[in-house]
């Protein structure tokens, strides 16, 4: 049987994973950018660890610039 903390984390954690502020993160799952999850006791905002790990690697690739017409 897994734990949850071992599938998921909280704002404050995936904030720091993704090195952005809780309430982008907040923003982010309100906005459907990422899949965000409540927790069933306390209702707490919840994002699996493997959904950070995808957006991470999303981050890093390079953004190629708009060419100007």
């Amino acid at each position: 049987m897994t734990n949850i903390r071992d599938e998921f984390v909280l704002v404050k954690e995936a904030a720091e994973m993704l090195g952005v502020c809780p309430n982008t993160i907040r923003a982010w799952g309100d906005s459907g950018k990422i899949t965000q999850y409540r927790h069933p006791i306390n209702d707490y905002r919840m994002f699996k660890r493997k959904d950070i790990a995808s957006l991470i690697q999303k981050m890093q690739k390079p953004v190629r610039p708009k060419r100007l017409r």
